[in-house]
Order: C-alpha cells, then structure tokens, then sequence
C-alpha cells in the first residue's frame, strides 16, 4: 500500500480528532467558569494544552491535522510552556475550589 492510497483510504474525519478532544477538554473548562469555578476551569485549559503538547509529539504532521501549526518542537514548547504557565497560576492562587 502507497503512502497516497493510505491517505484516500483514511476516513477524513480523523485527521480532526486529537483537535476536537483538545476542544472538548476546553468546553468542558469553559462550562466550569461559566459556573464561577473559574480556577477548575482554568486548570482544565492547561490540561488541555498539556494534551495537544503530547499529541503534537507523538503524531506524524498529517496526524495531528489542526494541532499542527509550526513545526513539531516549537509547538511543543509553545503548547507545553503555555499549558504548564496557565496550571500554574490556576494552582497557586489561594482561594476557590481548589484551597
């Protein structure tokens, strides 16, 4: 089987997969602030970069579909860094839910 074939063979719809779950973990946080759990909410946002940084590494460029940005390392790093940023100040502000 080609590499050409494989593609036409592909359901094009999966391309758009690991971008939806980033999405769907991002509707879910949005669905937390909308509630005034804005600190969940934002946690989950940084879980959810955290995820399309795992994705972006261990998915091929056609994989990854909409993830794919730039190239493999700088997204990343941009999606990790961002990702571990937002966690960070969702944790350690005091008071909410989560202390």
């Amino acid at each position: 089987m080609t590499m050409a074939s494989y593609r036409r063979d592909r359901h094009p719809l999966l391309v758009h997969l690991p971008f939806g779950l980033v999405m769907a973990l991002v509707a879910v946080a949005a669905s937390r602030i909308w509630l005034y759990h804005w600190r969940q909410g934002a946690a989950l946002i940084g879980g959810a970069l955290l995820v399309a940084a795992v994705l972006r590494v261990v998915l091929s460029d056609e994989q990854a579909g909409l993830l794919a940005i730039r190239s493999r390392g700088v997204d990343m790093l941009s999606y990790a860094g961002l990702g571990a940023l937002i966690l960070f100040v969702a944790l350690t502000i005091s008071g909410g839910p989560f202390g």
